[in-house]
């Protein structure tokens, strides 16, 4: 499908999906960022639902502003990907072995390193500028300061929610490894800090929705937020950068006979800002929970843990600032999602693959989420299919 547009007060909301299908809530949120004044365009994913500040699934062109919690807390979240050699032949019939090596090697949840990951100790890694970034930290708002060792332990681990660390087969039967994080306490913390100094500055006081509080061009407060911004943003690439690094680790001594080798890895924001350039304007592009598709350029769009996930490149479409889903899109919230399944649900539709069925990860059950094909489906002239991925491991946090 193409886009559908509403009217908004600013800026038509041109939308990838039926408006019929979003929750009022979110549509209510989409129109109260349409009046923003600096907002110069909006465009909808087809993953779209409700979110705090803003939709999860929503593209926010603004000029000379940014919105701290239209960002989110989890700044610089996103996925990584990378195709093996290996193929489905190559393995065991029970990989509960090798959910457990990768539970071992990369914390999880609220867990973290004994001492932080040395990117020095795998070969090939790409770390220039790491010394530089660490440098930087002591730049970064005085209210986190005091968790750089913690930064630092975190570094290289996943974190919880709909974080995961996946094991695939494409349609060929060649094995892929693919993760989703992103800033882990650290970018949590920097966002809340920032998020609570817009809040307070007047010219955010009559605004329809306080989490709508922007920061404005030439002030020290949003020289202050970029600065922390894009710092985040690099703490969040680099953390999958050397989980994937801990990943292909496991996964050349669990395989030591097969020799895996692997091929480029595509790495992909979904929340997060750019400066990037629309109808003659240099805007500042706030992607929550949408990934960039420029023409040409690589992207991942997972599912949920028993349905699978793509693997697109962009069409560079314009009019939806060379934007595209982030994955498939919750269709409850995780409160509604545990009243209605149960252990024997999550079971059932996780089948065949490795992965915890417990309690505690109901709320991530297939079901929650709306269905991915057809949210591929909604984004035809955003991005084509490169390959379809299905898990037969997921790590949750």
């Amino acid at each position: 499908m193409s886009y559908v547009e509403m009217p908004g007060a600013k800026v038509p909301i041109r939308m990838w999906t039926d408006p019929a299908t979003v929750e009022d809530v979110a549509l209510q949120q989409l129109r109260n960022v349409a009046t923003l004044p600096w907002i110069k365009g909006l465009a909808v994913m087809p993953d779209v639902h409700y979110g705090k500040g803003a939709t999860v699934g929503s593209v926010i062109a603004m000029q000379g502003a940014v919105c701290p919690a239209a960002v989110g807390v989890d700044i610089g979240c996103g996925m990584s990907a990378v195709k093996t050699s290996l193929t489905a032949n190559d393995l065991p019939g029970d990989l509960s072995r090798l959910r457990s090596k990768i539970e071992q090697a990369i914390p999880v949840g609220r867990g973290m390193h004994d001492s932080p990951v040395e990117p020095g100790r795998f070969h090939g890694l790409a770390t220039a500028g790491w010394d530089d970034f660490w440098g930087r930290f002591e730049g970064v708002a005085d209210a986190v300061k005091f968790r750089h060792e913690r930064a630092g332990k975190q570094m290289g681990t996943l974190g919880s929610g709909n974080h995961f660390v996946e094991v695939c087969t494409d349609t060929t039967g060649s094995v892929w490894l693919m993760l989703h994080s992103g800033s882990r306490n650290i970018g949590k913390e920097l966002a809340e800090h920032h998020i609570g100094v817009a809040q307070k500055l007047p010219h955010n006081q009559g605004l329809v929705d306080r989490d709508l509080a922007v920061f404005i061009a030439q002030t020290p407060q949003m020289a202050a937020y970029r600065n922390d911004l894009f710092w985040a943003q690099e703490y969040a690439k680099y953390n999958r950068t050397i989980m994937m690094a801990l990943l292909k680790d496991v996964v050349r001594k669990e395989f030591k006979k097969a020799k895996p080798t692997f091929e480029q890895e595509i790495s992909a924001h979904h929340n997060y800002v750019a400066e990037e350039r629309y109808d003659g304007m240099d805007l500042l592009v706030t992607r929550k929970g949408a990934i960039r598709a420029g023409s040409g350029e690589y992207g991942i769009i997972p599912g949920s843990m028993g349905t699978g996930s793509y693997i697109v490149k962009g069409l560079g479409n314009e009019k939806a600032f060379n934007s595209a889903s982030h994955g498939a899109g919750r269709r409850m919230s995780r409160n509604a999602a545990k009243r209605r399944f149960s252990t024997r649900d999550l079971e059932e539709q996780t089948r065949g693959v490795e992965c915890r069925k417990d309690s505690g990860v109901v709320d991530e059950i297939p079901g929650a989420y709306k269905s991915i094909d057809q949210v591929i489906d909604q984004q035809r002239d955003l991005v084509e299919v490169v390959a379809k991925l299905k898990q037969v491991v997921c790590v949750k946090g």
